[in-house]
């Protein structure tokens, strides 16, 4: 209880350094007229050159902030707790986060609806994944890290302590202000809603409920794998069941479905170049799916069973079986 409860503190101080840095930049920004776009002095009503460069800088302020809060302090706190585990619950805060720091940056200008339908959705995200993240891991605070980043570790061993910075950090900055230039986008161009707006919406909504479902049923079955291994029953071997009946992935499906609704908001508002976030998550998605394949398939317990399963079902995008005449049976 003790440990959890120190991880759990520590995980809402750890990005107090950048709340609060720009808490001060809002207060100073507040307190002076917005220049012409010129780099300090008068035109800026007084402000110091660090308050001069925030204010023209959205985007490259975001950066600095994640760099010096998520990317060293973070690293440094991996490095203590030799665990580099509370990245993990930030991807799904850090979004929210974005979203709000660009609706409250006073270069800010957006369609007002458009913004709150954003952050609406945003949130129903972050609490959706937040809620899995920690119902997977029994509601504790970093019991353990990614089972990727515990390879990695094996993998370079001595290195580890600096590959970890890019591998995991660095990284991370990448993927996820990358994804996140939809909601940029939002708020630095004001535009009437319309039709584009709604089928945004449709998709988003759409990838948040079939992950939500994806998620609960992966959920349900590895819990109810576990109450027979308790009652020494056979375990059931691949889930077949609801969306993965479909879909070898379906919860990545439904990722991949709300970050490419967030591109059609920022292609409606002609900044259709923002896809190059959503393709680069994609692809790297694409990469760890097949991580986790070769990881079922090292459990020789169930490695025939889940290759019948590959070869009947579509990766992610849901779809009828394709047939297979030898049948499996999907228990021991």
């Amino acid at each position: 209880m003790g440990r959890n409860l120190r991880n759990a503190l520590l995980a809402f101080v750890a990005p107090l350094p950048s709340i609060l840095f720009y808490l001060a930049f809002l207060k100073h920004a507040g307190s002076a007229p917005v220049g012409d776009g010129g780099d300090g002095g008068d035109g800026d009503g007084g402000l110091s050159p660090l308050w001069s460069w925030c204010l023209h800088h959205p985007f490259l302020l975001a950066n600095a902030l994640f760099f010096f809060n998520v990317n060293v302090l973070f690293w440094v706190i991996g490095q203590i707790q030799s665990s580099h585990w509370i990245i993990d619950p930030y991807w799904t805060v850090i979004p929210v986060m974005l979203t709000h720091y660009y609706a409250t940056h006073p270069l800010g200008q957006y369609n007002w609806w458009r913004s709150r339908i954003l952050m609406v959705m945003t949130w129903a995200w972050a609490l959706r994944l937040s809620h899995n993240y920690f119902r997977r891991e029994k509601w504790q605070w970093g019991a353990r890290e990614d089972w990727r980043f515990t390879e990695m570790r094996a993998q370079y061993g001595k290195n580890w302590w600096w590959v970890s910075f890019f591998a995991i950090y660095v990284s991370q900055q990448v993927f996820l202000l990358g994804v996140c230039f939809p909601t940029y986008v939002v708020h630095s161009v004001d535009k009437p809603l319309n039709v584009w707006d709604f089928v945004a919406v449709l998709v988003s909504v759409s990838g948040i409920v079939v992950a939500y479902f994806a998620d609960t049923q992966l959920h349900d079955f590895v819990s109810r794998n576990e109450e027979l291994k308790e009652l020494g029953k056979p375990a059931v071997l691949t889930l077949d069941e609801g969306l993965w009946h479909y879909s070898r992935h379906p919860n990545y499906f439904g990722e991949q479905l709300w970050w490419w609704g967030l591109v059609i908001f920022a292609w409606n508002l002609g900044q259709g170049w923002t896809m190059v976030g959503a393709l680069i998550n994609s692809l790297c998605l694409a990469y760890v799916t097949g991580l986790v394949e070769k990881r079922m398939l090292k459990k020789t317990h169930r490695a025939e069973a889940y290759r019948h399963y590959q070869k009947t079902t579509s990766v992610w995008i849901p779809w009828f079986k394709a047939s297979d005449q030898s049948g499996k049976d999907k228990t021991t």
